[in-house]
């Protein structure tokens, strides 16, 4: 049982397996003295999640150091599932998907096969690269919309689609992030919420400060209140550092540029995203801007916006019968407030 590969990849199912030949049961992992740094371990794990968008590889030299990283897996899962909040979930699936990746580049192509096969991620490898079944790859790529990752444009050979090492594990990435969303809330016992009652409570205080810091907020001198409901979930999932659709980066970066944001305040707002790549991002906004296009893009009608499924939350003025454009949304909004003020000034 290799241990060090259990440390980097504690979601295989092998783990349970050398925790078991480990002696240890639920209450050692909870109550025992010897296994505190653990549960610290554990919730710390979710901490990185909230803060750092990725779970931070610790050393693993000792068969202690892996032992404790591979409990604190759980660990970590029982407290997100004891504050059982959405918001935390999507952040911590994506934190332990994005470690994982990172750490799939070192590994050789045999073990990223392996991983691959027990996120059950059909794998072959031909001459020495790796190949994934199409219908994978079709499955975690969906919400990858730039050309890349168009099956056009890949090398398909006998229902397999040909991908770098790195590709391979950004794939994986989406796949262990949708396992553990699906995964979690576990069903947690009185006794685990007991024991890690101050972790918990400690988490949902964290939890909702970083909600607060991830609602969408003004961008310079462009005020958020103005935006339409989408573009303002758009505005908050990319500062939140979320994954975001092709068409949603498309629709956001469109709209902020016919209202003024300069290109590199939208390439800032995207920064934080999970597959920032300043280049490819300056390259799509530039596109879309017309600066290498030609073409100044506009973002899509509201009907539009509904069929990609980045239609939220619509409000009283969205659901009027007149609204038919996120754009005219956002005139409306801005004309109404030139008045308000108008009239303020004139009292005055």
């Amino acid at each position: 049982m290799d241990s060090l590969r259990l440390a980097r990849f504690p979601f295989l199912r092998e783990a349970s397996d050398y925790v078991k030949a480990n002696k240890i049961d639920l209450r050692d992992l909870l109550e025992g003295d010897a296994l505190a740094p653990a549960r610290l371990r554990g919730k710390q794990r979710v901490t990185d999640a909230l803060n750092r968008g990725e779970v931070e590889t610790r050393p693993t030299g000792t068969e202690q150091d892996r032992l404790l990283e591979v409990l604190s897996y759980p660990v970590a899962r029982m407290i997100v599932s004891s504050v059982g909040d959405g918001f935390l979930i999507r952040r911590y699936a994506l934190a332990e998907a994005v470690a994982m990746a990172k750490r799939l580049l070192s590994e050789s192509i045999e073990s990223v096969a392996s991983v691959a096969e027990e996120l059950k991620v059909q794998v072959t490898i031909v001459d020495s690269s790796l190949r994934m079944h199409f219908t994978d790859f079709l499955r975690y790529t969906s919400r990858m919309r730039s050309p890349e990752w168009k099956l056009v444009n890949t090398e398909v050979e006998g229902g397999y689609v040909y991908l770098s090492q790195q590709r391979f594990a950004r794939v994986l990435q989406q796949a262990l992030q949708e396992k553990i969303e699906d995964e979690l809330p576990l069903d947690v016992s009185d006794q685990v919420v007991r024991s890690l009652k101050s972790d918990i409570a400690e988490t949902k205080v964290l939890t909702e400060a970083r909600r607060e810091r991830y609602k969408a907020e003004d961008l310079g001198k462009i005020t958020i209140v103005k935006f339409p409901p989408c573009m303002r979930r758009l505005v908050g999932i990319a500062q939140a550092g979320e994954n975001m659709p092709h068409t949603g980066r498309f629709a956001l970066t469109a709209f902020l540029h016919t209202i003024g944001l300069s290109q590199d305040d939208i390439l800032n707002l995207f920064s934080s995203s999970p597959d920032f790549d300043p280049s490819k991002t300056r390259y799509q906004i530039e596109h879309i801007t017309g600066e290498i296009s030609g073409t100044e893009y506009t973002p899509p009608e509201c009907s539009t916006m509904r069929s990609y499924g980045i239609c939220f939350d619509p409000d009283n003025l969205c659901n009027s019968g007149r609204m038919r454009h996120p754009l005219s949304y956002y005139r409306i909004k801005s004309g109404r407030r030139r008045r308000t003020e108008q009239t303020e000034e004139k009292k005055e």
